[in-house]
This record gives C-alpha cells, sequence and structure tokens, in this order.
C-alpha cells in the first residue's frame, strides 16, 4: 500500500498540491468569517429576536438623542403610537479602561457559600416593632405570623465567619457619605432593613426620613450621612418610574438610557443595585432615545434586560471610579411559588412552610439561570469597578421567609383567595427582620 501511494504521488503535480492548499485556506478563512458573524448576529441569542438579519446596528447609550431636543421623559401616561418586531440593535458600552478581574479580597474562602443556622440568642438584630419605618409589606407578625422562627437564622459560610454586624462601625463607614439602592421592591426592601438595623442608636430628633417619592431618604445628622432608595425596577428610564402607581398593562422603556436615573445615583458614595423579576412579566416595549415618532419594538424579557444591564454598565464604566465610590449589584432575589420544587409532589407554595430548604445546592425555578449567566457575563466585563453581592443561592433555601398571607394587601380579596390562602400569598418578597439582615450583613462585611 505504501510502494502504490509513492507511486501515485510521484505523478501527481507539484501545482495541484498548491491549488489544492489555497481551496483549503479559503474555506477555513470562510467558516472563521461565518462563525464570527453568527457570533454577533443578535438573531442567534433568543426568542422574539430578528431571524434573519445579517448585520447588526450597535447604538452607544446614554447619549440622548442626536437632536438639540432631549427625549421625552417616559411616564405612566405614556404610549407607543405602533409596535414591531424587534429589529436586532444592539448596546455598545465599555471603556478601555475597565481593568480586567473581579476587585481583590482579602477573604480565603466564599462567605455565599454556607449553611443557615438556628441562632435564637443573636438573631433577629432588631424587633420588627421598634422600627418605625417598617413596611406593612414586610411586617409578618404584626401581620398575624405567630411562628417567628424565621427571624432567628443565621447565615453561616462553611470555610469562615462573616464579620459580626456593628451598628456603630457601620455608621462610622458611612459617615459622611450616601448609601443607595436602587432597584425595585427586593431592593426597597433591603433599605428597609438597613434603616431598621441602623436608626435604633440615632436619638429621635436627629434622624428624619423623607416622603415617599422615587428617592426616598432617610438622614442622619450626627453621622452626616443617608441611606437612600431609588425606585428604578428596570435600572434604564421607563414607564414604570412610578414608585406607587406603576401597575400598567403595557410596560416601555429605554433601552438606551439610565440619564434619568443617573442624575440622582451619581453623587452617591456607595450604590447598591437590582433588577430582576420585572423582566418576567411579559414582553418590553422598547423606545429608543432616537426615535421621535413613538414606534416601539418588542423583545421578550431577558433580551431587553440584557439591553438595560448594558446601559447601566456602559455608565458604571464610564463614571465609576473604584477609588472613591464603591458599586454593588445584588444577584437575583429568588421566589418559592411551587413546593414540588422542593417537595416532590406537593401542590402548594410557600405558604405554610416554616423551615428553610435543607438541600445543599438547591435551584428552583424562581431563579432563572439563562438570566444569571447573562448578569454574570455584564459583571464580569466590569472587573474592578463593582462588587457582586451574591444573594442568590443562599437566599433559594428559605422558602419560610416569604410574608405568604402575613402582610398588608393594598387590594381587596375575593372570598375565593380567602378560601384558599395559597392564591394570594406572597412568595416574592421577604419578612423583616429576615433574610435582607444578612444581606446586609454581607454588604457590611465586603465593606
Amino acid at each position: 500500500m505504501m510502494q502504490r501511494w509513492h507511486r501515485k504521488k510521484s505523478h501527481f503535480p507539484l501545482v495541484a498540491f498548491i491549488f489544492l492548499g489555497i481551496i483549503v485556506c479559503s474555506i477555513l478563512y470562510n467558516e472563521s468569517s461565518i462563525q464570527q458573524v453568527h457570533e454577533e448576529d443578535p438573531s442567534n441569542q433568543g426568542p422574539n429576536r430578528q431571524q434573519h438579519a445579517t448585520t447588526v446596528t450597535y447604538v452607544k447609550p446614554n447619549l440622548g438623542t442626536h437632536s438639540n431636543l432631549a427625549p421625552v421623559l417616559l411616564d405612566r401616561f405614556s404610549r407607543c403610537n405602533s409596535t414591531s418586531e424587534y429589529s436586532g440593535k444592539r448596546i455598545r458600552w465599555g471603556d478601555s479602561k475597565v481593568e480586567r478581574g473581579r476587585r481583590k479580597s482579602s477573604e480565603s474562602c466564599d462567605v455565599f457559600a454556607g449553611k443557615w443556622v438556628f441562632d435564637s440568642e443573636s438573631y433577629p438584630l432588631y424587633n420588627e416593632s421598634d422600627c418605625p419605618y417598617m413596611s406593612d409589606q414586610l411586617a409578618c407578625h404584626k401581620h398575624g405570623r405567630s411562628d417567628l422562627g424565621y427571624q432567628h437564622w443565621r447565615w453561616q459560610p462553611h470555610d469562615c465567619n462573616l464579620k459580626r454586624w456593628n451598628v456603630t462601625e457601620m455608621w462610622e463607614k458611612l459617615r459622611g457619605k450616601r448609601l443607595m439602592f436602587v432597584g425595585d421592591s427586593l431592593n426597597r426592601g433591603q433599605w428597609i432593613s438597613m434603616v431598621c438595623l441602623l436608626q435604633s442608636v440615632i436619638p429621635a430628633d436627629k434622624r428624619s426620613m423623607s416622603p415617599n417619592a422615587p428617592l426616598t431618604i432617610f438622614t442622619a445628622e450626627e453621622y452626616n450621612a443617608t441611606i437612600e432608595f431609588l425606585w428604578a425596577p428596570l435600572l434604564v428610564d421607563s414607564n414604570s418610574d412610578d414608585p406607587v402607581n406603576h401597575r400598567l398593562d403595557e410596560r416601555i422603556m429605554r433601552p438606551d438610557s439610565v440619564l434619568k436615573h443617573s442624575s440622582k445615583w451619581e453623587h452617591a458614595d456607595i450604590l447598591v443595585f437590582n433588577s430582576y423579576l420585572w423582566w418576567r412579566q411579559g414582553p418590553v416595549k422598547l423606545l429608543w432615545s432616537a426615535e421621535e415618532n413613538g414606534a416601539c419594538e418588542e423583545l421578550d424579557g431577558l433580551g431587553a434586560m440584557e439591553l438595560a444591564m448594558g446601559a447601566w454598565a456602559d455608565w458604571v464604566a464610564s463614571k465609576v471610579d473604584p477609588q472613591k465610590k464603591r458599586v454593588f449589584f445584588a444577584t437575583m432575589s429568588p421566589t418559592h411559588l411551587w413546593s414540588r420544587e422542593w417537595e416532590p409532589g406537593s401542590n402548594g407554595n410557600c405558604y405554610g412552610e416554616k423551615m428553610p430548604i435543607n438541600w445543599e445546592g438547591y435551584w428552583g425555578s424562581g431563579s432563572d439561570m439563562p438570566t444569571m449567566r447573562m448578569v454574570e457575563k455584564v459583571l464580569g466585563r466590569l472587573g474592578s469597578k463593582v462588587s457582586v453581592l451574591n444573594i442568590t443561592q443562599l437566599s433559594e433555601y428559605r422558602k419560610d421567609g416569604h410574608p405568604s398571607i402575613y402582610r398588608k394587601f393594598w387590594e381587596t380579596l375575593s372570598p375565593e383567595q380567602l378560601s384558599n390562602p395559597k392564591s394570594y400569598s406572597d412568595c416574592i418578597h421577604w419578612c423583616l427582620p429576615g433574610v435582607p439582615d444578612v444581606w446586609n450583613e454581607l454588604l457590611f462585611h465586603l465593606l
């Protein structure tokens, strides 16, 4: 066989080999080019995207419009004049000054990996009734919850200990500073938790709370410090930015602009952002800043969140100096809507649950993996400019920590609902004292 091959080889013209080599190289080059096109083509990145787009239009965010007129601010009365399919526009963000790699920590272990330990001596860190700023949405004991075990759980990392909560030390960290939470009602719950954790050592005549508004501020005069909450559930500008009247049939956002909100958050010294659940409520209407005719596009929640995260990340990349401003992003807060996920064969939700899930590594559908991967990718590109407050896994275990039926409901409950408590149970928010206090202990630890 070898001899026969050599005989044939001796008659094969050299030019043929050269020609064959050119063809192979050409094929490999073309395959590489096609691969690059597919990697950049949004048609390959989820539902409701253009199926046959061959080019991608990139939009630089947070620039307003190219005209002298700023885009009209969206409010709850804003409407789309027309709606079309998503055109495939992408957010072009980034800054060459961004340093790759996470903010370096002196920690030798992962404080987000651990277990819940029942601790009736040290917890809760405050009493619900002693916090005058408690929300009726989160005051579970006040609204009839008699089992108070949910207040006594302490988070214990596997290989180290969390820094013990110290009110005075936290105030010293905040002296002369503005701490601002930015996001949705889950982040508002963390803000209320922080206020309740800190307010008790401030004399009543030296503290104040501004009226409820898009930006609500708790002030401690002695420390010249504020703890603030900015309602911005989609991070970008939207028609849902009223902290009270935001239950709308049509959700509209400007995917390329955080300018309305950043004008309020840009002067804060410590920022804690979150965003997640509002993207799981169906398609979102996109109204690009340069669009002057009210023509919207429609996109699925995950795709729309990715655009919003890009506009937010552009602000962080271009505006944040990690030596002067600390930025945190709190990962998704999980829900417990389907008890069959932790108790196969059951048909309930968080209603009646009194114990955490004792199943290390548990994940339920309340934490969306594609969303987690997308957020991780964005935060990874921001490097040391953002620190991750990774609350998702540890909160997954706490099916017992939700208000369930033990909260104030502003809408009138029907007789059918009242006869079936699980039908109106709140398995999204968290009782206080409770899980959000631990999120703030982690924040204290990282600061």
